[in-house]
This record gives structure tokens, C-alpha cells and sequence, in this order.
């Protein structure tokens, strides 16, 4: 207690020291600027008033004032406003024997002289001047008043914010259970330390959390914020970087001055990479304030001075460019990478995020999960607000997996072109190109599946299919990439051997089979090349990769690096054209139902694969078709009711 009076005492002397530095300049200044500008009526002297009585511009009364000593100041105005005349205003300041003169010499008969003793209260004069020196005065203080962490002049306080209750817990979580494990132990460390200190372990000091954006990262340290039952500080690592000199490493002493105050404690420091990034080399002789600060950073985690009690938990999605001495052990020990969850990751995503959404019976969670890999924790959660908002526009309380089918598709390839026009023979170029992967799909075993296939235009697609391999597969075969290969290139060969020509749908289809089939040749070793890494693997930008490639093979190399993919491509794009050849009929049957329905499922393929037909939609068109005739057969019969009612009443007119 007697500390924290100590400490307010202190800061209550800094905030006095800066009201009065701040005052003392301000007040400089406006003095220094009244020096510099001069307002009022131009003065003149004596000679110049003496022409201007001699011209006649100077006529009638003015006035004299005492102004100290034997001085007056005389106030003067030339030109009379009632006959029209310019009037201009001018002070003269003269002494008693001029003064004299001008009353009793005959030149200056035309003016009369009035000596005005000006009766002033002193104080009021005061208070009137000091006004506006009290107003920015007052001003400044205000701001130095303000409250929390948006004072003015605290700009070395620490902003980390303490959260307080349980908003998020380890149950509103999943996907991650190895992950939530790892936190598990650091918070049950803060619980029980002496359990860990009795067999000598040593907790981290640190811990990373890594990972592509919308992975739950900072949603699991929420969680332990939530669990921990200790303080828990969080603060983002743009807000150490500032444009003041020295700020930054002022506020990374504040804050784990505040942390071993509340110890045993938890720091997080949200996306790092912004105060973190790896040193440079110094070159020219200039100083990053950004350094200092990741300098002050690294000597508070691990320098002379122990943090007993202290944990740091960091959040990024660039662990690349961070420093090595911040993520050695000692200081981020642990480093823990947050994934996109498996397909049974996502279920339990879902059923998270569908507690406060009510569902009908026939939406299954096991199946959309299936149905969406390499779905985030952010996009899963984003894709069930999508279907709610769809079930809210129209008036429902109840998602139905319809709205779940147009969410995902709103998700992947945005909302549909409904307005835009499309012609009869680009729809069924569309259909076509989309009937060929579908059937290719079918046909090979390793390819993937076409899970739904739909001709309405999203995004800037005319229409897409949506292909995944049967089952989630962590490695891949040779004939697998070539069979996912073959599957791309479906849709080209459909226009091609159905049109005779070609459009450029498939242009997407060709970046994804070159892409499989460059690295086949160089990552893989899966060409006649042998089993040579020419190129490092292109991993997500946000685990790593490097933009800058270096080129570590000679031009022949590369040119049969070139050559080696186009043969897998033109071996993949042959195989495509024979599966299709020997499958035309199936391809034709999709399209035509595609032109009809629109959009087609896995299960709607299957059944056209093995019945030829699609039975709801031929069972609709016969219904329809029996409405028709029932519809005409009704007019036919009321015409001829009319035509008897006609005839009936000609013969009783006969008769």
C-alpha cells in the first residue's frame, strides 16, 4: 500500500513538472508573437500630423491622454464619414510642450484639443489579460487530467489491458485439442507451481502461437485468459511502436514492472511480428526505434533481472521474420503451431459455433465438414453467420441445409450473378466444360470428386465445380497427382471434343495442373529428372515463405524442367480426352441436366451415372406435364359446355 501511495505521489510531481514546462512555453510564445505583430491604428509622428492639419484632413476635436510622465497619446481620425469622406485612424504620441503648441499656435485653429483623464480599474484590466492565458492553461491541464491509459502526456505507460471473468473458456474452443493441451500445463504451472518445482522442471518462459490467420489464436489465449485464474495482460504489439523517441522500450518496462507487481501472471502481446522483426544489420549507422524496443523486450524476458511468475504468450502468422534471440529457448521456449483443423476438427467447430443457431433435422455437421477442407476456425464460423443470414432474409427462424449449400458456395466463390444474362450456347458451353470434370471424377479412382457442379455465375466464374479427393490425404501418390491433373484438364477436353473449339473457362484448371505437375518435376522427383529438388516447396506465406527465390540450376536445367512438365500435362490431357471419348454419352446426360436444374450434387451424378435419368426432376416434369393436360383438359371441356349452352338456346329461339 505505502508503495502504491509512493508511486501516485510521484506521478502527481511528473504531471506538475509538465503543466509547468507546457505553461512556460505557451506563454512564451504568445508574448514572443505579440512582440512580432503589431495591431490597432498606425502611428505617426508629430511632422506627418502637421500636414495632415495643413491639408485640412485633420479637422475638429481629438482627444489627448495621459500616458505617463510629461507623454500623451493623441488619437486621431481624418475624414469625415457623414459628408462621405475616407476616414483612416491614427495615434500620435507627444510631450506637454507640443501639446502646448498645437492649443496655442493659429495654424492648428481648425482642431480642438480635449485632454481625456482615463479613470481604469486596475485589477479588471489584469483579469481581462490574463483570460487567455488562463483559458490554454486550463486547456492543458484538462488533457494531462484525462483519464486511464489515454493521457495526454503518458506516452511511456504501459497501454496492456487486465482482463477480468471468464468471457472465453477451453469450451468455446476446438479443432485444436493438442494445442489446448500444451496450455493446459502452463496454466496449471500458475495453479500449482510447487507440483513442477519439487521434481525440478522449469516452466517456459514463453510461449509462441503461430500459425495462418483465423486459426483461433488469439481465441485460445482468450481461453487461457478465461482458465488461468491469475491476471492476465494483453496488449498488441502495434501499440509499442510509436512515433515518439524511447516510447516503445518505456511502455515494455512499464508493463513487466506492472506484471511482477500482479505475479504470477500471464502476458500476451498479440501479432509480435510488428515490434519483433529480426534485426538488421546496423548498416549506415542508423538506430530503429523498433530495435530498441525488441532490445528492452529481450532483456525483461530473459536478462539479469528473473520474471518468477511471469509467462509470455505471443501470437503471429510471420514467424519468419522474427528475431532468433526472441524465439531461443529461455524466452519463447514453446512454440506452438495452430494448424487448419482436420475433418473432425471442423465438426467440432461447428457444433460450437451452431450453440445459439437452431438447424433442421436433416443438417448434418459430420457431412458439411467433409464438405469444406481447409476451412479455418474463422471461415467455418463466418460460413454458419452466412447460412443464418440467408434464413433471417427470409423470414425464417430454422437454417435448412440449403441455406448452408448456398453459404459455402457464397464463401468459396462469393453471391450469385443472378441478374447477369447469359446466351443459350455459352450456357451449354458452361455445362459441357462443367459435365467434363464431373464425369472425369467419376472415372478415375485417385481424381477428385465432383461434389456439386453448378452453371450460375459467381464472382468471375461462369459457373464451377466444386472437386475434393474422396477422403483427406496427408501424402500424395505419383498416379494420384497425375489423376488430379487428368480431373482439371477434364473440362477443356469437353469443349473441345463437344464443340470444336475452345473458350477460356479453363483458365484456372491450367494454373492448378501446371502447378502439380512444376512441382512433380522439382519438389517431388517424380519425372525423369530422378529424385533432384530443384525448388524449395512454396509454403504459406504466413509459416514462411521466402519471396526471393534463389535459382540453384543452370538454363538446361531449367529448360528440361520446362520440358518434363508439358509432357506430364499433354500425358495428363490424352488420358483426360479418352475417358471422356469413351464416356460421351454420361457427359451429355450431366450437361443436359445441368442446363435444366442449373445445379447438381454428388448424389444427383451418381444417379445419372447409374440410371441415365434424374428421377426427381423427370417425377417434377411429369407432374407438371399432368397439370398441363388436366389444366387443358378442363378449358376443353367448359368450351364445350359453352357450345351446348349455345346450341340449346339457338333452338328455343327457333321455336
Amino acid at each position: 500500500m505505502q508503495q502504491n501511495n509512493n508511486q501516485r505521489h510521484g506521478r502527481k510531481k511528473f504531471d506538475l513538472l509538465y503543466f509547468l514546462v507546457v505553461a512556460a512555453i505557451v506563454v512564451g510564445v504568445i508574448l514572443l508573437i505579440r512582440g512580432f505583430i503589431q495591431t490597432g491604428p498606425r502611428e505617426i509622428n508629430f511632422d506627418e500630423f502637421t500636414t495632415y492639419v495643413a491639408e485640412g484632413d485633420i479637422k475638429g476635436e481629438i482627444s489627448a491622454q495621459p500616458i505617463g510622465g510629461e507623454n500623451y497619446g493623441v488619437y486621431v481620425i481624418t475624414g469625415n464619414i457623414e459628408e462621405n469622406e475616407k476616414v483612416t485612424q491614427f495615434t500620435m504620441n507627444i510631450t506637454s510642450d507640443i501639446l502646448n503648441v498645437i492649443m496655442m499656435d493659429s495654424d492648428y485653429d481648425a482642431i480642438h484639443i480635449e485632454i481625456v483623464k482615463l479613470e481604469t480599474n486596475i485589477w479588471l484590466s489584469l483579469l481581462v489579460s490574463l483570460i487567455p492565458y488562463v483559458i490554454i492553461i486550463g486547456f492543458f491541464f484538462f488533457l494531462m487530467r484525462g483519464q486511464g491509459s489515454n493521457k495526454a502526456f503518458d506516452f511511456g505507460k504501459s497501454t496492456a489491458q487486465l482482463s477480468r471473468g471468464k468471457t472465453v473458456t477451453f469450451k468455446d474452443v476446438a479443432g485444436c485439442d493438442e494445442e489446448k493441451e500444451e496450455l493446459v500445463e502452463i496454466i496449471d504451472f500458475l495453479k500449482n507451481p510447487r507440483k513442477y518445482n519439487e521434481i525440478g522442471a522449469r516452466i517456459p518462459k514463453g510461449v509462441l502461437l503461430f500459425g495462418s490467420p483465423g486459426t483461433g489464436k488469439t481465441l485460445l489465449a482468450k481461453a487461457v485468459a478465461g482458465e488461468a485464474g491469475v491476471p492476465f495482460f494483453s496488449i498488441s504489439g502495434s501499440d509499442f511502436v510509436e512515433m515518439f523517441v524511447g516510447v516503445g522500450a518505456s511502455r515494455v518496462r512499464d508493463m513487466f514492472k506492472t506484471a511482477k507487481q500482479n505475479a504470477p501472471c500471464i502476458i500476451f502481446i498479440d501479432e509480435i511480428d510488428a515490434v519483433g522483426r529480426q534485426r538488421g544489420a546496423g548498416m549506415g549507422g542508423g538506430h530503429d526505434e523498433r530495435e530498441q524496443t525488441l532490445n528492452q523486450l529481450l532483456v525483461e524476458m530473459d536478462g539479469f533481472n528473473g520474471n518468477l511468475g511471469i509467462i509470455v504468450m505471443a501470437a503471429t502468422n510471420r514467424p519468419d521474420v522474427l528475431d532468433p534471440a526472441l524465439l531461443r529457448p529461455g524466452r519463447f521456449d514453446r512454440q506452438i503451431t495452430i494448424s487448419n483443423p482436420d475433418v473432425a476438427g471442423r465438426e467440432a467447430i461447428l457444433n460450437v459455433h451452431a450453440r445459439n443457431k437452431h438447424f433442421e433435422e436433416n443438417v448434418k455437421f459430420d457431412e458439411i465438414a467433409q464438405r469444406i477442407p481447409g476451412f479455418s476456425g474463422a471461415d467455418i464460423e463466418n460460413l454458419l453467420n452466412e447460412a443464418a443470414l440467408l434464413a433471417a432474409r427470409d423470414n425464417r427462424k430454422v437454417i435448412s441445409i440449403f441455406d448452408i449449400d448456398e453459404a459455402i458456395d457464397r464463401v468459396m466463390m462469393g453471391p450469385a450473378k443472378k441478374t447477369r444474362k447469359i446466351s443459350d450456347h455459352e450456357k451449354s458451353l458452361i455445362a459441357h466444360h462443367e459435365a467434363g470434370h464431373a464425369v472425369v471424377g467419376l472415372k478415375l479412382d485417385n481424381a477428385n470428386i465432383v461434389q456439386k457442379v453448378t452453371i450460375i455465375p459467381r464472382g468471375q466464374a461462369g459457373g464451377y465445380a466444386l472437386m475434393l479427393p474422396e477422403e483427406e490425404r496427408f501424402l500424395e501418390t505419383k498416379q494420384s497427382l497425375l489423376d488430379r491433373i487428368t480431373g482439371y484438364l477434364g473440362g477443356r477436353v469437353s469443349e473441345e471434343i463437344n464443340f470444336k473449339e475452345v473458350s477460356t473457362g479453363a483458365s484456372n484448371d491450367f494454373q492448378q495442373a501446371t502447378k502439380i505437375a512444376r512441382a512433380m518435376v522439382t519438389e517431388y522427383g517424380m519425372s525423369n529428372l530422378g529424385p533432384v529438388q530443384y525448388e524449395k516447396p512454396q509454403g504459406s506465406v504466413f509459416l514462411g515463405r521466402d519471396y526471393l527465390k534463389d535459382k540453384n540450376f543452370s538454363d538446361q536445367i531449367a529448360l528440361e524442367i520446362d520440358q518434363e512438365t508439358r509432357k506430364i500435362i499433354d500425358a495428363c490431357y490424352d488420358r483426360a480426352k479418352k475417358v471422356i471419348t469413351e464416356n460421351l454419352e454420361l457427359l451429355k446426360k450431366i450437361a443436359y441436366y445441368l442446363i435444366k436444374v442449373e445445379t447438381l450434387t454428388k448424389a444427383d451424378i451418381e444417379e445419372i451415372d447409374k440410371t441415365g435419368t434424374l428421377k426427381w426432376y423427370e417425377d417434377k416434369e411429369a407432374l407438371k406435364a399432368q397439370a398441363i393436360e388436366e389444366a387443358k383438359a378442363i378449358e376443353t371441356e367448359l368450351e364445350n359446355k359453352a357450345l351446348d349452352t349455345d346450341t340449346t338456346n339457338d333452338t328455343e329461339d327457333k321455336e
